[in-house]
């Protein structure tokens, strides 16, 4: 018997072997089950990224974890390029995490460096509104240089700028005009020499007296000093001496108060029944004088007047 090979089957067959073996190279090729996984993060530079090209190396502490993935302008702020890495998963991206840029050698290719990133802060997390992590990032060296370059350069200009005021033509003759008059000082204080010699000595010699003078007066300053101390210690005295005054005193008002609140008042009825007693001795001495023997056989009665019987005898009358 004749076997019948059927073409279409067989074509089939070789077109799908063919299929996955081309399918299972390229997933070889690509890493197949050991290909890495990548987490995506965004840094915004205020910097040129001049040297920085797609797929360049993004380095942690000097180790390769990533590439970088896209380099566009900011559109709210072309001043700002946003740089976005594809880093190994794993990496220990943190929130005090820095990028910079560097350059590798003198070839002038830039690469991304991670920094910082201590033991204690937590991951770097995206925020709201934003689709990535953040990364923070610093002016690289080449940025700090170029600043510090332009503001020694304008330092520079300003200082030119000055120097050139300064030496402007009326400022050098100005300065011209000052050497001519200290030329003028010096000839005169030349020619005066002598004078100004004997005048040193002469002062040089007051300097002497005046310490010589000051020498002598130690011992009088040191007497005064003392007397101050006598005349203070004096006054000590003195005022403890008032104190004790002061307090006699007021012990002797507070005596003399107690004796006239409760002694004058006695004293006062004392000296009017002494008054009283006055008068009546007086009375009875002018009676004595006037009729010595009304002592022995007492007063006698006073004769009425004339009318006082009749007024006597109405009165009882009526009673």
């Amino acid at each position: 018997m004749e076997n019948k090979v059927n073409y279409a089957v067989v074509g089939a067959f070789v077109l799908v072997l063919g299929a996955v073996l081309i399918a299972g190279a390229l997933w070889l090729a690509s890493g197949g089950a050991f290909q890495k996984k990548y987490d995506l993060y965004l840094a915004i530079e205020d910097e040129s990224v001049a040297g920085l090209n797609l797929n360049a190396p993004v380095k942690y502490n000097g180790v390769d974890v990533g590439k970088v993935r896209q380099i566009r302008l900011d559109p709210a702020n072309p001043e700002r390029v946003n740089l976005l890495f594809a880093i190994e998963r794993g990496t220990p991206i943190k929130e005090d995490t820095v990028a910079v840029l560097k350059t590798q050698g003198l070839t002038g290719i830039a690469y991304v460096e991670l920094g910082g990133g201590t033991q204690d802060a937590p991951l770097l997390r995206a925020t709201a509104g934003s689709p990535y992590p953040v990364i923070r990032t610093k002016p690289s060296l080449a940025a700090r240089l170029e600043n510090v370059l332009t503001s020694v350069l304008a330092k520079l200009d300003s200082t030119s700028a000055s120097i050139n005021a300064i030496l402007s033509e009326e400022n050098r003759a100005a300065f011209n005009s000052a050497l001519t008059d200290i030329s003028t000082v010096a000839r005169t204080i030349a020619a005066r020499k002598d004078a100004l010699d004997a005048g040193i000595t002469q002062a040089a010699s007051t300097f002497e007296n005046t310490s010589r003078a000051a020498a002598q007066a130690g011992p009088v300053i040191d007497r005064i000093g003392r007397s101050a101390a006598a005349i203070e210690k004096m006054g000590n005295e003195v005022s403890r001496t008032s104190a004790s005054a002061g307090k006699t005193v007021d012990a002797v008002s507070a005596d003399v108060k107690r004796f006239s609140e409760g002694t004058l008042p006695e004293l006062e009825r004392l000296l009017g029944e002494l008054s009283v007693l006055a008068t009546s001795l007086r009375r009875l001495s002018e009676q004595t004088e006037r009729n010595p023997a009304a002592l022995l056989f007492g007063r006698k009665p006073v004769p009425e007047g004339p009318g006082e019987s009749a007024t006597g005898q109405l009165t009882e009358q009526r009673r």
